[in-house]
């Protein structure tokens, strides 16, 4: 929080109070592609994988949130409001978890933590523009050196199947460009 908001130690202790931290085993389902979503999550641990299943069955994995990341799903320009993702825990993970339908009695309570929650959207933002800049404009073999290099932890911690399809390619390409990489070629 010291990041994102001038709270003092005890206006931090009084959010924290209020916060609801949850233990969730790997494989737990948090939102359903196609439910409406009731919460918001930060991670304090673990990995969690974003994906969707497309009409021919095909999964395609958009993202991993691990260690101080937020999810959440932004709908409201959606009519039925449903999400177009399912959110695993891939790993045993625990998360902050927050009810939307409190949401704003959660600002009015502690004023800052809207002008926090709202930094670090824009921030998030802004990181998620630049990364899918790059990704559209790199080759696979580039998107693998991008991961290898600002979040090195996704290749022990991620199924390889699901790390190709996050990359836009099939587990075998994949193997053969971590190969090129390994022996510098």
């Amino acid at each position: 929080m010291s990041r994102w908001t001038t709270l003092t130690v005890e206006e931090q202790q009084a959010v924290i109070e209020d916060l609801v931290i949850k233990e969730y085993p790997k494989g737990t389902v948090l939102l359903r592609q196609g439910d409406v979503p009731t919460h918001c999550y930060f991670i304090l641990q673990g990995c969690v994988r974003q994906f969707a299943v497309h009409e021919d069955g095909r999964e395609v994995t958009s993202q991993f949130y691990t260690e101080e990341q937020a999810i959440a799903v932004f709908n409201l320009h959606r009519s039925d409001q449903a999400s177009a993702y399912t959110f695993t825990c891939l790993e045993d993970t625990v998360l902050v978890v927050g009810e939307l339908a409190i949401e704003e009695e959660m600002y009015n309570k502690h004023t800052q933590l809207a002008n926090m929650t709202r930094r670090m959207i824009e921030a998030n933002f802004g990181q998620m523009q630049e990364a899918f800049a790059a990704f559209m404009a790199s080759t696979p073999e580039e998107r693998f050196r991008a991961i290898l290099h600002e979040r090195p932890s996704l290749i022990e911690r991620v199924p390889q199947h699901q790390l190709a399809s996050y990359l836009g390619i099939t587990p075998e390409s994949l193997s053969r460009i971590k190969k090129r990489v390994q022996h510098g070629t």
